[in-house]
């Protein structure tokens, strides 16, 4: 018989990945904000405007503050 061909292991999850907090989450938790103190917050609403072209925000974040971002789709 043959050598097999293909990946024997497609189509099956990699049972390696491990969720990571998002850069976002890590800040709110370092802040210690819950989701209804986000918009009232000085120094989330900084950290947003400095990363929010590279790190993942809330699009309805983005959207209270009047922030936009760069599309590059």
């Amino acid at each position: 018989m043959g050598k097999r061909r293909g990946n024997p292991n497609w189509g099956k999850p990699d049972i390696r990945t491990v969720p990571v907090a998002t850069s976002f989450e890590e800040i709110v938790n370092t802040i210690g904000l819950s989701p209804g103190e986000y918009e009232g917050s000085g120094v989330l609403k900084e950290w947003v405007r400095r990363n929010k072209e590279h790190k993942y925000v809330p699009t309805d974040l983005l959207k209270v503050w009047g922030f936009s971002v760069k599309s590059e789709l």
